[in-house]
């Protein structure tokens, strides 16, 4: 029975996998996540590939709104410049994805760094409305801008290629996502055992006092956004792969919020939490609708038009009752296993 975690040197203490029972665990997800599009159908890719891609933009608002306390209603539109910019380089040049989807990352990192720039003078509120104006602003870029986005039309794109190999189907870009993904959340997990990403966590808890202490509160701020930008820059291009178009309907305003709730479902300052949000938050409209299905037409026509009421409501109460989302259930679900017979 494991009753506490006693560290006796910074080797141990620093280490991501704590004992040999999360290596076991570890092992067995990769695993999993090997075999699932091999025993999945087009649908469940399609899926899984949805929700990869989700993991890697709700993780880059994880750093931004949940580890450094700035909170953003502009993510989407920072996807949507990765996207936009993949598009055309991919057109215009005819440049490889592992070129078009870094080149993304670093535009949009280098839009969320000037969006991150008032971040310096307000927060909170005050700084929610300013990036909800950049929302705004690159939306109406995109609607605009038709030398380059293609207008309210949108642009369309080829399939990514590995040495003249298309990666044409969900089969194929599932491994794709699959491993930018699974670099995103191992950068992210080890960013915040540094000192940069401990930076981060000091700012959120107070600025002032991390001040104080040396931290340079303008480098950590428009780091944060630049990195949460680059993390949703790779997760727009990874999308216009995966569509193979990009359309400004597809970064609205209503996907920054999809993102923002998630972390919060999830749990805020946890990369378990993004990950169990942007899962949650995905496959609840899919079952909605399944379940819609499964009672029939008259279900059908009832539960459609209610399943963005239904979807509020579980966010609300997620709010009400677990303010520390699903990584909280989870902590508590494995402390009773780990404590077992007794209480806590």
């Amino acid at each position: 029975m494991l009753i506490g975690n006693y560290k006796q040197n910074y080797r141990s203490d620093e280490a991501i996998l704590r004992s040999n029972r999360s290596k076991v665990w570890l092992l067995i997800l990769f695993t999993l996540l090997i075999i699932f599009p091999f025993v999945g159908n087009n649908y469940h890719i399609y899926m899984g590939c949805l929700i990869g891609i989700n993991i890697i933009a709700v993780t880059g608002i994880n750093i931004l709104t949940g580890y450094t306390g700035l909170i953003s209603l502009g993510h989407a539109a920072f996807a949507g410049v990765g996207a936009y910019t993949v598009a055309w380089l991919s057109n215009n040049f005819g440049l490889p994805f592992y070129i078009c989807l870094p080149i993304g990352g670093l535009v949009a990192a280098f839009a969320g760094l000037i969006v991150g720039i008032p971040s310096l003078r307000i927060k909170g509120l005050y700084l929610a409305i300013a990036t909800l104006a950049s929302q705004f602003i690159l939306g109406f870029i995109f609607n605009e801008w038709d030398d380059v986005t293609g207008g309210g039309k949108g642009t369309s794109l080829g399939p990514a290629e590995i040495g003249g190999i298309s990666l044409d189907t969900e089969f194929e870009l599932y491994w794709l996502i699959l491993a930018v993904m699974l670099i995103s959340l191992f950068f992210a997990r080890n960013l915040f055992r540094s000192r940069a990403g401990r930076a981060f966590i000091a700012v959120r808890d107070r600025d002032i006092s991390a001040e104080v202490m040396g931290i340079n509160l303008l480098w950590t701020k428009l780091s944060a956004f630049a990195l949460s930008s680059f993390y949703a820059g790779m997760a727009g291009g990874l999308m216009a792969y995966f569509y193979k178009v990009v359309t400004p309907e597809q970064y609205t305003f209503g996907i920054s919020i999809f993102i923002l709730a998630a972390v919060v479902v999830g749990g805020m300052g946890s990369i378990l939490g993004g990950i169990l949000g942007a899962i949650f938050m995905t496959l609840i409209p899919e079952l909605l609708g399944d379940l819609s299905q499964l009672f029939g037409p008259d279900a059908i026509a009832l539960l459609s038009p209610a399943k963005e009421v239904i979807f509020g409501v579980l966010i609300v109460g997620f709010l009400i009752f677990e303010p520390r989302g699903l990584a909280e259930i989870w902590r508590r679900i494995k402390r009773s296993y780990e404590i077992w017979p007794f209480r806590t």
